[in-house]
């Protein structure tokens, strides 16, 4: 077995703030990149990524001891190569000046909206997708015309390393920069006077980040998390209910912010539900031990903390059912498991899951269910099972969600042309696609006169004939 890697050491900030000088003052040698210049920097990107996906994939193997490699190019690879293609295919549109119109009492004028680059990105990068997490903000980042600087995740640090290395061959340090480093190292990245901060991870370390972003007066987009439900409908086939629901849950063992957290299942059908999940989930994966398609848990630390919610809700009186119970336990492949009569009490029904454990809740009618979501933080997503168009409508104008699914699991993350982004707890702000370039960017407003200045009859002194009609003509 490969021994860990550990990344360097940081013994200040001089480093972050030398490099954060440099790129501030590259940004002002550039301050608007021109269409042909970002395109070729995502044209580099995306060849460097094709380039190196075997060692990409090698590497997020390392950091999981046991990642699968199509989940790798599936939930990695494929969405970075989507998200850089629909950026350079809709750059010159997204850049284009949006005209406005000017009003009538201030003509003759023009209106426009143009949209400039902010300057100086950061963008601090989880473990659970080391490589879309990063590629995914960047391709957004550099659309937009920025220069950035990624911190990358302590918990996968083959990963970090070879990102790195990947970058530094394709981008000089003062256009995109990448950070290495523990704990200390993220909270002096969060304290540097960015001109954006983007934040993926865990709630409670975003609290943190938006403290630290605040000294700075930093706007932050939060990308956080929470406990995604699904409601399964009355009506809906059990079995294909159930085999979407195990996908998601599966991709990556669970370690997914949109993942579905718990199931809202009608109470005469939990008991199919629950049969026809484990026959989904042993379907997609014959065994767990030793099976190259199912991903192990990131670290022990991690691995302990699920095997804790699993103790807590066995002790409290959930019923707890191991799915692939008669296999041996290998590595840290965690399988699947199903909680049944769980209740508020349990750790297990109030931290985000983040891993292969599915507690399953009963409800009676559609309203219950969406109560019980609604007396809890919104959610990143929300999945609905059911083919009813008039249920469909009822649950998006009864719930709030940063994104929803029907009738499947996780693929709106993957959409280009959709934006992503959390709500209250499970984050604020959006990217991907134009909305990942807006966001990015600062939407000047411009209002442009020239010889003629019709607003000069209105100016003082007041009192005159001209400026009684103005008013009688526009504020009414």
């Amino acid at each position: 077995m490969t021994s860990p890697i550990t990344l360097p050491a940081v013994s200040s900030d001089t480093y972050l703030e030398t490099t954060f000088a440099a790129q501030r003052l590259a940004f002002a040698s550039n301050p608007m990149p021109p269409a042909a210049q970002r395109q070729q920097w995502l044209h580099s990107l995306r060849e460097a990524l094709l380039g190196d996906q075997q060692a990409l994939i090698a590497a997020v193997d390392q950091d999981f001891a046991g990642r699968s490699a199509d989940e790798t190019l599936l939930a990695e690879l494929l969405p970075c190569m989507q998200g850089i293609r629909h950026a350079q295919r809709h750059l010159q549109r997204w850049m284009r000046p949006a005209r406005r119109r000017a009003g009538l009492a201030f003509q003759p004028a023009s209106a426009k909206v143009v949209y400039q680059p902010l300057g100086v990105v950061g963008i601090m990068v989880p473990w659970n997708y080391p490589l879309f997490l990063a590629i995914g903000p960047l391709t957004c980042a550099l659309a937009a015309g920025n220069r950035v600087m990624l911190k990358l995740s302590e918990a996968a640090p083959a990963s970090a390393k070879t990102l790195k290395a990947l970058l530094q061959r394709v981008f000089p340090d003062d256009l995109v920069s990448v950070v290495l480093g523990e704990v200390e190292v993220g909270q002096a990245f969060a304290r540097l006077p960015f001109d954006h901060l983007l934040f993926t991870g865990a709630t409670s370390v975003g609290r943190q980040v938006m403290q630290a972003a605040a000294h700075n007066l930093t706007p932050v987009t939060l990308e956080l998390g929470g406990k995604s439900p699904a409601i399964v409908s009355a009506s809906v086939p059990l079995a294909t209910a159930a085999e979407r629901i195990a996908f998601g849950k599966a991709l990556n063992a669970g370690q997914t912010c949109v993942a579905p957290d718990y199931v809202l299942v009608p109470q005469e059908r939990l008991n199919e539900f629950a049969h026809e999940y484990g026959k989904a989930m042993r379907r997609l994966y014959p065994r767990i031990a030793a099976n190259p398609d199912y991903s192990a848990i990131i670290n022990a630390r991690q691995l302990q903390r699920l095997q804790h919610l699993l103790d807590d809700a066995r002790g409290k009186g959930a019923q707890v059912l191991d799915l692939y119970a008669h296999e041996p336990r290998q590595g840290r492949r965690l399988p699947p498991h199903l909680l049944t009569h769980t209740d508020d009490s349990m750790q297990v029904m109030q931290d985000e899951i983040f891993g292969p454990l599915l507690p399953l809740v009963p409800y009676r009618k559609l309203d219950d269910a969406l109560a019980y979501v609604n007396q809890r933080p919104r959610p990143l997503a929300l999945y609905y099972f059911g083919y009813d168009r008039d249920e469909q409508q009822h649950v998006l104008q009864h719930s709030h969600s940063g994104g929803v699914c029907l009738n499947d699991t996780l693929v709106h993350v993957a959409q280009h042309d959709l934006p992503f982004g959390g709500v209250g707890p499970s984050g604020m702000g959006h990217y991907h696609g134009r909305e990942g370039f807006l966001t990015f960017s600062k939407a000047k407003a411009v209002l442009a006169k020239q010889r003629f200045n019709a607003a000069k009859l209105i100016y003082p002194p007041y009192g005159k004939a001209l400026q009684r009609l103005v008013y009688k003509l526009f504020i009414r």
